[in-house]
Formats: C-alpha cells, structure tokens, sequence
C-alpha cells in the first residue's frame, strides 16, 4: 500500500488549495511534506491562471511544527555556534529558501487555521500574506521550553507583524494566545466561528482572486519596502510604484470609462 501524501493540492478556479495531510503525526513538517509544499509553490508562481494560494490542514492540529523524529541523528550535527547557524539557514528542509520564495511572489498566499498553530508552522503562516483563523485555533512556540528561540521566522518576521511588545509575550514569556488575542494583536486578519469557518475562508480567497494581478504585485513589495525606509523614502516607494502601474493599459481603459462615465452624469445633472 502506498504511503498517503503529506500535501494534497487541488485547484479551484483560480485558487491552488495546498492542504497538508500528516493527521496522525498533528501535520509536522516532515521533509517530504516541506518538499511537495515548495513544488506546489512554484507551480502557483509559474501558473498565470492562478491568482491565489490557500494553504490549510487536516486533523486536530493545524501544524504541530517541525518533525523532529524526521530530522537528521542531532548527534551528527555541527555543534558550533557557525555550524548551527548554518544549518538553520541551509538546512530543516530547506523552510528558509522556501520562506523567502513565499514572501517574494508577487501574488497573495493565504493561511487557514483551523485549529492549534504550533512551532514551525507559526513560522510558515508568518511568510503567508493572509492569515485567517476559526475560533478553534491557538498559537504558541514550544521552543522556549527547551531554552532556545524560534529562529526560522519565529522572530524576524513575528516582531514585524505583531511588534516587541507581542513579541516578548509569546516568545519571551512563552504563552499560548487563542484566535481572539491573535486578532487583537494583529497575528491574524479574521477570525470566524467554526461552522462557518471554511465558507468564510473561500469568500475571501475568491475575492482575493478577483483583485488586479498587477496591483496586487506591487502592492506586496511596495508595502514592505515603504516600512524598511523612512517616511520620504517610502512616498518614492509609492511612486515609483504606480508610475508603472498608471501606465497599465487596464488602468487607462478603466480611468478613461469612469471620466467619461462622471462627465455624462454632470451633464445630465
């Protein structure tokens, strides 16, 4: 009997579905899984006709981090301070090179939680651009227990969401939050009641789809380039940005019916 995929991936309309499917194992990310999830990821940045990525889960956890039983003898590993830092920027299944790839692609990915968000999967859903929960859902990194830090986005890229302040509570004091303080602290975009939950996350992921490609592109780098540099810098941001984006045959077609459209409602007037 074959092995059931650790990632299954279905297409609807314009919204690649990557679902993660370790049940039995709370969806740890293994490096098979970590594998099938870069490939699904370049088939949506390759794929015009796809506009957004859903990344979801089976089971009772949405992800319960990595897969430390799939990880290599830690007896064998580097155990310098260099060759620690090594293996986390080339190495745990390649999460570094694919997280990047994730913030890099100039169309929205989304993450669905539906239930507990733990460790490595926090730090995948924080390279998404959308992160939507069910009441259900909670959020902590179990890597203070052992004395060490999340550090494959568990604190670049959550301070830069949630700030220092939210920031030293999950991490420094290491405690759980629920869906609601994750909305509040602006962890996540959404949160709705369970029995709506996925009808909820694939109205917004086709009204994702149906916002212009183009737009959406900039608007990603643009927004994160605006925050790195200060605020004169970041209006060139904005409009070197729309430079290219005024010039966009969509956008003369759109502003030229809507002045014509405007003009016959002041004659008429």
């Amino acid at each position: 009997m074959s092995e059931v995929p650790h990632l299954l991936t279905e297409e609807d309309g314009a919204i690649l579905i990557a679902t993660l499917n370790r049940p039995e194992k709370l969806n740890a990310l293994s490096g098979e899984l970590m594998r099938l999830f870069e490939a699904a990821l370049h088939r949506f940045r390759d794929s015009p006709d796809l506009k957004v990525m859903l990344v979801r889960a089976t089971g009772r956890y949405f992800c319960a981090g990595a897969d430390m039983r799939g990880a290599p003898d830690r007896g064998t590993l580097n155990r310098t301070a260099s060759g620690i830092r090594e293996s986390h920027r080339l190495g745990l299944h390649g999460m570094h090179r694919i997280y990047d790839e994730m913030e890099a692609i100039e169309k929205p990915i989304v993450v669905a939680h539906h239930a507990a968000c733990v460790g490595g999967g926090l730090e995948l859903s924080l390279s998404c651009d959308f992160r939507l929960a069910a009441k259900s859902a909670r959020y902590s990194f179990p890597e203070g227990k052992f004395g060490v830090l999340p550090a494959s986005n568990g604190v670049s890229r959550l301070t830069r969401i949630v700030g220092t302040h939210w920031a030293r509570y999950i991490i420094m004091a290491n405690l759980p939050v629920d869906a609601d303080r994750a909305l509040m602290m602006g962890l996540v975009h959404e949160v709705w009641p369970d029995e709506r939950f996925e009808q909820e996350v694939m109205r917004f992921c086709r009204h994702l789809a149906e916002q212009h490609g183009e737009q959406m592109g900039a608007a990603k780098i643009a927004i994160e380039m605006a925050r790195d540099v200060g605020l004169a810098q970041a209006r060139n941001v904005e409009r070197l940005a729309n430079a290219g984006l005024m010039l966009n045959p969509d956008y003369l077609a759109g502003i030229e019916k809507y002045v014509r459209g405007i003009g016959g409602k002041a004659k008429k007037d």
